[in-house]
């Protein structure tokens, strides 16, 4: 979205989506294909698709995942509400269980502009993006000198992340 001036309008929003049931690969780019369909919302541009190791519950398939970065007016409350509903549509069922357990869609708001924001219901920047090499990796190819709001440069933050697989499956 950008005014009669050419100039972006609305927030730049990144959003992570992971996978890792019902064949990953095509949820994240069924996912990435309702990220563009939001109301009020441009999508720009996505990373690559990644393969990562599991975080927390390892025993458990390899998740698939991209970052992806819109352009919106959607609040970030209204936004964080579309996104579930795109989950549940692609089958997910948020029960309050395991946090990292296997899923078919998960699509988490990273970056809402340079806001933070924590209320019961969200948190900006998300709480543990700073330290998933997975999110990281994506974030830094769609904006290699992005900064993470009380954290620093995306890019430097990969270095506490030592031990953790990720590989680029395509671009």
């Amino acid at each position: 979205m950008r005014n009669a001036a050419g100039v972006p309008v609305g927030a730049e929003v990144y959003v992570g989506l992971g996978a890792n049931l019902a064949d990953p690969v095509a949820q994240v780019r069924a996912g990435m294909t309702a990220l563009g369909r939001l109301p009020d919302t441009r999508l720009e541009r996505c990373s690559s698709l990644y393969r990562s190791a599991p975080v927390g519950v390892t025993d458990q398939p390899d998740f698939i995942n991209a970052v992806c970065r819109l352009r919106t007016r959607l609040a970030p409350e209204a936004l964080m509400q579309r996104l579930f509903g795109i989950e549940r549509d692609a089958g997910r069922e948020r029960r309050g269980g395991e946090p990292g357990g296997p899923r078919t869609l998960d699509l988490d708001l990273l970056l809402y502009d340079q806001r933070a924001l924590r209320t019961p219901e969200l948190t900006l920047p998300h709480p543990r993006l700073h330290e998933r090499a997975f999110v990281l990796y994506p974030l830094i190819e769609l904006a290699p000198e992005l900064v993470i709001p009380g954290h620093g440069r995306a890019a430097d933050l990969l270095a506490a992340c030592t031990g953790q697989r990720v590989e680029r499956l395509e671009s």
